[in-house]
């Protein structure tokens, strides 16, 4: 049986629906306490909607929807500013979650919660495993992160702008091949998750120098660079360490589950058409 297998990036769908659902009901950015029943309600309605049309428009094999742990990953142990300043789940929708995670499991779609790893980590080392296999896998993500496990057994879905996030769209967006972006994102920080770069080298100098060079470890290692450019370099050595290590995704996870501990029922999926 070929297996075409979705992995939902849980937190990903269900804050940004959330957030929808939460807009209308705000008044000087808080919510009443009157509403948060109703918001939450509609959250989990839209949540179970979301995963049907996903169902019915992918029609997987498998599926599972991976959340993130609600205790610090690994990466704040060696950045303790990792993410800083991200507003937090609030805490009723974080009390929910167990209700939304029931609701999938209505739809024969499991959840796995992260423990020491982030939820990217479980599914980009389950993803590149059924890859591996010349398996076919769709992310369901709006995380750029995801982007550079592109392959031709990987794919990233949006769900919200009802598209693929494919080689096209990152190179139009970044200028750099889906590969070449953990190293992208080393050189130019990544805002998004608090993580530095390299001073003083934004997108269009580091992917020139990604395309032309091909690698960080070769930009390094060159005896033609800018002495300015060289130079930046030098002094942010460490700093280019720590960042890598904290964008590059876990492929080595141990995951404790088959691929037919999460196989969808035909009748499950025959019932989406």
């Amino acid at each position: 049986m070929a297996v075409n297998l979705v992995l939902i990036d849980a937190l990903n769908l269900i804050r940004r629906i959330y957030a929808v659902q939460e807009r209308p009901f705000l008044l000087n950015n808080e919510l009443a306490e009157n509403t948060k029943q109703q918001v939450l309600f509609n959250t989990a309605k839209g949540c179970e909607q979301a995963l049907n049309k996903i169902i019915e428009q992918l029609q997987p094999s498998h599926a599972l929807a991976v959340f993130d742990s609600q205790a610090p990953c690994w990466r704040y142990d060696i950045f303790p500013d990792y993410k800083k300043g991200r507003k937090k789940m609030p805490q009723h929708l974080a009390d929910t979650l167990p209700n939304i995670q029931d609701l999938f499991m209505k739809k024969f779609v499991d959840s796995l919660v992260s423990e020491a790893d982030e939820a990217d980590d479980l599914i980009a080392t389950l993803a590149v495993k059924v890859a591996l296999r010349s398996q076919n896998v769709t992310i369901i993500s709006t995380d750029k992160g995801f982007l550079s496990l592109l392959c031709p057994n990987i794919k990233v879905y949006d769900y919200f702008n009802r598209r693929y996030l494919d080689d096209e769209y990152v190179e139009n967006k970044f200028n750099v091949k889906p590969n070449k972006l953990m190293d992208l994102w080393t050189l130019t920080g990544d805002s998004t998750n608090k993580i530095p770069g390299v001073a003083g080298i934004g997108q269009v100098t580091a992917s020139k120098l990604l395309n032309q060079y091909g690698s960080i470890k070769s930009i390094l290692s060159a005896d033609d660079l800018k002495s300015s450019v060289k130079e930046k370099l030098e002094q942010h050595k460490e700093q280019i360490s720590l960042s890598k290590q904290l964008l590059t995704l876990k492929l080595d996870i141990s995951l404790g589950f088959n691929l037919k501990d999460i196989r969808l029922p035909i009748e499950n999926t025959l019932a989406s058409t």
